[in-house]
């Protein structure tokens, strides 16, 4: 006789008008999403997701990093097993990332308490504050301070772009919980993401099993030199904080060539100052954004990207400072659940890839705390970060689908 459970599938539809009407929240007229983290605008977002998990009748908490938590009401304390993301964005970004994983999650509890699919374990889904670190660094705040991984009152210190800081963003929206940090590390931790690479739908695969995240560090690259006169300072003499600056750009993009194999590097963000046409630059201001799925490699194009900037700096009578913004080891999932995820994929007929994450996400913070996996869907073009991202509606619902039968399956499996 089949499992009756085989059949169990989202409600797709209702997924798909729960993405839209989180689109509208900071929407934009490109079709993009702006909702950095704690302005008023995911105040909006935070609000109506909570209101959902409320309507289906959910536990929510929310810590004291602004971390919203709502799980399956239980007869015990057991740990639940957690899917879940973010949905704060970049300031202009598109509709499924980080909220894919959030309402995708949301959609399976629904979708299991519709059903009264018998479970040992509750779920809970996670919605993760500042993951893009878009307004405030590093990213994956959030989920960092869930896991221990940075101290409360470091990140709630933390100013923004704007000046502001977390804990009075927090505050001034109404998200700054009670609930303590770290939290409480649950059974298992699943999170559903768009790709946000061109891969799965280059080779025409469905579901990406995802093994690991890349390493990341982030650095900022301060070069001051000596601002002068461009038109009677001759070239001889100069101390010009730009020209530093240009080649690290070019050195950065070298090197990483050069190591080869995952090893990627973005300057993001360039600055000069006093940022005009007649004189000599006397400060420039860079990011240097590197990735590897190895730490010894990232490691080594850390190494090598500073000994260039030396040079150059002495070459131009400069003086540089160098500051860490953030800084990751590559992580690997949990082997288990990375078999769990291929394989009822496979029994749902996708095609599947395994597959490393070139972004960094909240499930990488979780691993530090329970074993966890990923689920990537493709991204039309590659494209993310970017009002055009785009996933095709067949994919979200394979995606959503295979992330509900994972976490039934992890809940109701015994005690590792």
């Amino acid at each position: 006789m089949p499992d009756p459970d085989d059949q169990l599938e989202i409600d797709f539809p209702r997924l798909r008008d729960r993405l839209d009407a989180l689109g509208r929240v900071g929407g934009r007229p490109d079709g993009g999403n702006s909702r950095l983290a704690l302005t008023d605008a995911d105040r909006e977002g935070r609000d109506l997701v909570t209101m959902w998990m409320r309507d289906l009748g959910l536990e929510v908490g929310i810590d004291r990093i602004g971390n919203i938590v709502a799980r399956q009401r239980w007869p015990d304390s057991a740990a639940p097993v957690m899917a879940g993301s973010h949905i704060d964005t970049v300031q202009a970004g598109g509709r499924y990332d980080g909220n894919l994983g959030v309402l995708g999650a949301l959609e399976a509890v629904t979708t299991v308490i519709e059903h009264g699919v018998e479970l040992r374990r509750p779920l809970a889904v996670g919605v993760f504050t500042n993951e893009e670190g878009a307004r405030f660094a590093p990213d994956m705040m959030g989920s960092l301070v869930y896991a221990g991984g940075l101290p409360l009152e470091e990140a709630l210190g933390t100013r923004g772009i704007d000046g502001a800081t977390v804990g009075e963003e927090l505050a001034r929206i109404g998200y700054s919980g009670s609930v303590p940090c770290p939290g409480t590390p649950p059974y298992a931790f699943v999170e559903l993401h768009i790709e946000q690479g061109p891969i799965l739908e280059h080779e025409g695969v469905t579901i990406g099993v995802v093994e690991g995240v890349q390493g990341i560090s982030w650095q900022e690259l301060t070069v001051t030199g000596q601002p002068n006169h461009a038109g009677t300072t001759p070239m001889r003499l100069r101390h010009d904080a730009g020209v530093v600056a240009a080649h690290a750009v070019v050195a950065a993009r070298e090197i990483a060539r050069e190591i080869g194999g995952d090893q990627v590097a973005t300057v993001g963000s360039f600055k000069l100052d006093p940022g005009l046409v007649n004189v000599i630059p006397g400060e420039a201001r860079l990011t240097l954004d590197l990735r590897h799925t190895d730490e010894e490699r990232l490691k080594e194009a850390e190494s090598r990207i500073r000994s260039r900037v030396s040079e150059l700096v002495e070459s131009e009578a400069c003086m540089s400072e160098w500051r860490q913004l953030a800084r990751f080891e590559p992580v690997a999932f949990d082997p288990r659940v990375v078999d769990l995820v291929e394989h009822t994929a496979r029994d749902r007929n996708h095609t599947t890839r395994r597959i490393s994450s070139g972004a960094g996400h909240d499930a990488q913070m979780m691993s530090r705390l329970c074993p966890t996996g990923m689920i990537f869907v493709p991204s039309h073009r590659g494209i993310s970060h970017n009002p055009a991202e785009h996933t095709d509606d067949s994919d979200l619902a394979a995606g959503a689908n295979v992330l509900l039968h994972t976490l039934v399956a992890l809940a109701r499996e015994e005690e590792i």
